[in-house]
């Protein structure tokens, strides 16, 4: 019953102790994640994945977490760690298949002018060698419900809850997960079709721009 205990404390990370001393540990734990897998697969449902996102957007997503934990602020620390992280996405023994939702090209993550620049950068990953994204449209059926979880080869799945952090590593959960992202994976638009979709996002964010502009004019 211990070691049963034991290896459920180890699973499941409250983020009050994991980000105890503030967000630069947890972009510390998944380096060493990163570091250590040869395929890494990332749903997101909500945002854009972290190995993805550019300074602007990584800083607004980390202050928003920063003041919703009431987490020490290393803000500037944090952001450095995460951008620090995305060199592996040009490591030629590395593969990366990130999918998301269309929602991700929606929710605002700081303010348009951010999620511009954020969506210019989808826009040009694509296509980069070993890196697949893609997009599960709005409108496809709800065939699997999952939270946003990342995938470490065959041997570790991470789950992001809103308290903790749940570390899977039982090999027929994994399986089940490998099935799941197989399943999005197969309602995801890829290519030109993902990028005509972040185009209707990124045309939508000039609308608001051009808006707001006139407003203030």
């Amino acid at each position: 019953m211990l070691a049963t205990l034991h290896n459920i404390d180890a699973a499941y990370m409250e983020y009050r102790r994991l980000l105890s001393g503030g967000v630069k540990r947890g972009q510390q734990v998944a380096m060493k994640l990163e570091a250590a897998a040869t395929f890494i697969r990332n749903y997101e449902p909500q945002i854009v994945p972290g190995l993805l996102q550019t300074a602007d957007y990584a800083e607004a997503k980390l202050r928003s977490v920063i003041d919703f934990y009431r987490l020490p602020d290393d803000l500037d620390v944090g952001v450095s760690q995460r951008m620090e992280r995305q060199r592996i996405l040009y490591h030629r023994d590395r593969r990366f298949h990130f999918i998301i939702s269309e929602r991700s090209l929606y929710s605002t993550v700081g303010d348009d002018q951010v999620m511009v620049g954020q969506l210019d950068r989808l826009h040009s990953i694509i296509g980069m060698p070993r890196v697949l994204i893609g997009i599960v449209p709005l409108t496809a059926e709800a065939t699997v419900v999952v939270e946003n979880f990342l995938m470490f080869d065959n041997r570790m799945v991470k789950v992001e809850g809103h308290t903790a952090e749940l570390t899977i590593t039982q090999p027929r959960e994994i399986a089940l997960y490998g099935r799941a992202f197989d399943v999005l994976a197969g309602q995801a638009a890829t290519g030109e079709s993902a990028r005509s979709l972040i185009g209707t996002a990124l045309d939508q964010r000039h609308k608001e721009i051009r808006r707001d502009a006139h407003t203030d004019g």
